[in-house]
């Protein structure tokens, strides 16, 4: 940035901070792995601090830089062509652009599940939170919880069906 515009990294790093998991999932939609997803991240991110300047205050921030994330996308997609699955250029289009308008929803059921898993009891929480959240597998959240594998599977079945359950109600009353 020039010296003679104000200081706006206070701001970027809020907005960052603020949006940072949403364009993270937003990206998970679109590449085969969590890592993958992780590294176009950060190639946003350095690309969305070098062109702040670009970015006009009080816009919506978050599909700005989804639109950064989207170009890193496709330019990664070169990486994933010798994978076994990927998507066709119109598939691609398809999903990047229901993700962008499905997005209050998501917002809704997100915020419903966090408010499900905060009902769980904590055993139950750390299995899933280990699991879904650091990606780790099965016998990892297992072994972290002291169950068995067959138990966890059963446990995680049990768990995914509760939490179901209870978003679908969260969501059902919060619709007008």
């Amino acid at each position: 940035m020039s010296s003679n515009l104000p200081d706006r990294s206070a701001e970027l790093v809020q907005l960052m901070m603020k949006h940072q998991r949403k364009l993270l999932s937003y990206i998970m939609t679109l590449v085969p792995s969590r890592s993958d997803a992780e590294d176009i991240l950060q190639e946003a991110s350095l690309t969305i601090c070098e062109k702040f300047s670009d970015y006009t205050s009080g816009t919506n921030f978050y599909s700005w830089a989804c639109q950064i994330a989207y170009w890193k996308v496709r330019a990664a997609r070169k990486k994933y062509a010798t994978s076994k699955v990927i998507f066709n250029e119109e598939v691609f289009e398809v999903i990047s652009q229901t993700r962008v308008e499905m997005e209050e929803e998501l917002d809704h059921r997100h915020r419903a599940l966090s408010k499900c898993l905060q009902k769980l009891n904590e055993r139950d929480r750390r299995m899933v939170l280990i699991r879904y959240e650091s990606g780790h597998n099965v016998k990892a959240a297992a072994q972290a919880c002291g169950r068995t594998i067959q138990g966890a599977y059963k446990a995680l079945t049990r768990i995914r069906k509760n939490l179901h359950d209870c978003v679908s109600l969260e969501v059902s009353m919060e619709t007008p």
